[in-house]
């Protein structure tokens, strides 16, 4: 082809030497013949630069562009960061893939994500099938989406909901098949998902899938399995509440033993201070103070009426009548 192009541009240039020759009249048919195999060569000339020229190719931030050869079918293991770069789209193919933080849901409803119903279905340690509905958060390493691609051949979306779905089942199945239902509910929920991702991220390490959240969202087990928990946690909320009833009428029991003991004491004590208190003023009660208080309150008049002799008061210092 590069032949054929420079013996056209020969010709181009010897015409335009000889201005009659490609003019009607100055050269007939020979004329004619030039300007035909001169837009022929001009076209090949296009079409040869737009197969060969190299082009420009814009990755997208958050994204990294996959170099696939397409001779040998090989892809580059360094990837093309965001940014504008050249290529031969003749000879390679440039696939992008996203870094950017995606979230996978799998659910049951087709309105929380998933398409069709996508839920996870596992067995507890009781044999009981489980329905779960999760949700996992995930980043790509850009270094590692080149073996990425070459292990799988295909789209995130298309590996999430195929190698990635699979891969959060397995892990489930490890850790809620050795746990028993109640306590999936209950008290070792949180500790499920922690160790389910844990699990997850070791499964997907090798591929540079870095898992940044896995959530529980929902958990579905059989109508009479449920009513049993159900039954079970209405029965013990039901003991605790005559425990702690039981523990307050002792505390109360004891707290009335304690106040009557004190007010035993108290009248005990009373008792004692009054009786001591009588035995000093027993003791000191003596005929010369009964007479000294009668003297005190005596106003000096006799009495109108007496029924015998006149009581004689002998007040303290004086003698005795002879």
């Amino acid at each position: 082809m590069a032949t054929s192009i420079d013996s056209t541009l020969d010709e181009l240039r010897s015409s335009m030497r000889n201005p009659l020759t490609g003019m009607p009249g100055g050269g007939g048919g020979r004329g004619g013949g030039i300007f035909i195999k001169l837009a022929g060569a001009f076209v090949a000339l296009l079409v040869l630069l737009f197969l060969v020229r190299p082009s420009v190719t814009y990755i997208e931030p958050g994204h990294v562009g996959i170099v696939i050869h397409r001779g040998g079918g090989g892809v580059d293991p360094t990837p093309l960061g965001p940014g504008f770069h050249m290529r031969n789209p003749l000879m390679t193919q440039i696939q992008e893939y996203p870094t950017f933080m995606q979230t996978l849901v799998l659910t049951k409803a087709n309105t929380e994500g998933s398409e069709q119903n996508d839920e996870i279905n596992v067995n507890s340690v009781e044999g009981q099938p489980l329905s779960l509905d999760v949700s996992m958060s995930f980043e790509l390493r850009a270094d590692k989406v080149p073996a990425l691609y070459q292990t799988f051949r295909t789209d995130v979306q298309t590996i999430s909901h195929g190698y990635i779905r699979q891969a959060i089942r397995q892990s489930l199945q490890e850790v809620v098949g050795n746990e028993e239902i109640a306590a999936i509910l209950g008290p070792k929920k949180a500790e499920v998902v922690t160790r389910t991702q844990a699990n997850l991220q070791k499964r997907l390490d090798p591929y540079g899938i870095d898992v940044r959240q896995f959530t529980l969202n929902e958990f579905r087990a059989p109508k009479a399995v449920m009513d049993a928990i159900s039954l079970k946690n209405v029965m013990q909320q039901q003991a605790l509440t005559a425990q702690n009833e039981l523990q307050k009428n002792t505390f109360q029991a004891q707290g009335d033993s304690i106040k009557a003991v004190g007010r035993a004491k108290a009248i005990m004590a009373e008792a004692e201070a009054q009786s001591r208190a009588n035995d000093l003023l027993s003791k000191s009660i003596t005929n010369t103070l009964v007479q000294y208080e009668m003297a005190k309150r005596w106003n000096g008049q006799m009495p109108q009426v007496t029924g015998g002799a006149m009581p004689m008061l002998q007040l303290p210092g004086s003698k005795n009548p002879e």
